[in-house]
């Protein structure tokens, strides 16, 4: 699976993450700081990341800043992309279940290495999305065309 993991500076938890995907297999693409070393604007990391998950250079793509809002909020702006911020493994199970999220959004400041884990395992498992929420993700397409 092909993963793109922006960030906004080179939070040691987004370095984590990197490693992790690679170890689980993942093909990971570096965006921002983890591409350049040094600090990168937040908006540019979640349009980047985003951009790449819509063109469908990658399946997903995480995107990290301090509080993982701005790049959440810039990932979303690009059509076709459900970016959610989470905090546990359940609203990542839930994000990608009821909202089939493809952009998941972490805070650097909240999330350690062990949270880290469960969060992205929960995400990249849970390949079902929920029957009866078929019908919203399809309003969220409707909308992406207005």
């Amino acid at each position: 699976m092909r993963v793109a993991v922006g960030s906004d500076d080179v939070y040691s938890i987004a370095r984590f993450l990197v490693d992790y995907l690679r170890k689980k297999g993942f093909e990971v693409k570096l965006v921002g700081a983890l591409a350049t070393g040094k600090p990168y604007p937040w908006p540019d990391v979640g349009f980047e990341v985003g951009s790449m998950v819509a063109r469908g250079e990658v399946d997903y793509g995480i995107v990290i800043c301090y509080t993982g809002t701005g790049v959440s909020i810039a990932a979303n702006k690009i059509k076709g992309v459900r970016a959610a911020l989470v905090t546990d493994a359940r609203n990542a199970e839930g994000a990608r279940r009821w909202n089939d999220a493809n952009v998941l959004a972490l805070s650097a400041r909240l999330t350690s290495e062990e949270l880290a884990k469960e969060i992205v395992d929960a995400f990249f498992n849970t390949r079902e999305i929920d029957s009866s929420e078929v019908e919203n993700i399809e309003k969220l397409k409707t909308i992406d065309n207005a």
